[in-house]
């Protein structure tokens, strides 16, 4: 899969970047969620707030790293949109230290996979990779 990373505080207009730049619809995300098999093999998949979906799979007991392998491994093109929840004070709740751990492990291995890795800060992406 050809896949580009998409990084950022909240609200830094990341998914508007996507879909400007490389002229994608808007309709064509998935918020929040991941497209399991609802769409056909080969497709281009967006996924919007991952960091939404990993902090859903912890409550409900999955495995997010797992999980997101075998649902790339569905499409030729994917990007994928994640707020940056590791800065900051470091919470005194353990579900929320192990999800922000999570998300980024996560990150590190999709950066890892991603072709391409942007950073957008009020609107404007970088390259970072």
């Amino acid at each position: 899969m050809d896949l580009i990373l998409i990084i950022g505080g909240y609200a830094q207009g990341k998914l508007n970047y996507v879909c400007q730049n490389y002229h994608l619809q808007e309709s064509a995300v998935w918020d929040g969620n991941l497209p399991e098999d609802r769409l056909p093999l080969g497709d281009t998949v967006i996924i919007n707030h991952l960091h939404g979906w990993v902090r859903r799979r912890m409550a409900q007991g999955g495995c997010p790293e797992q999980e997101i392998h075998a649902i790339l491994a569905r499409y030729q093109y994917g990007f994928i949109i994640c707020d940056e929840v590791g800065n900051g004070i470091v919470p005194t709740d353990a579900f929320e230290r192990e999800y922000r751990e999570q998300v980024g492990r996560l990150l590190i291995m999709l950066a890892e996979r991603a072709m391409a890795v942007e950073r957008v800060i009020c609107g404007i992406g970088q390259r970072i990779r």
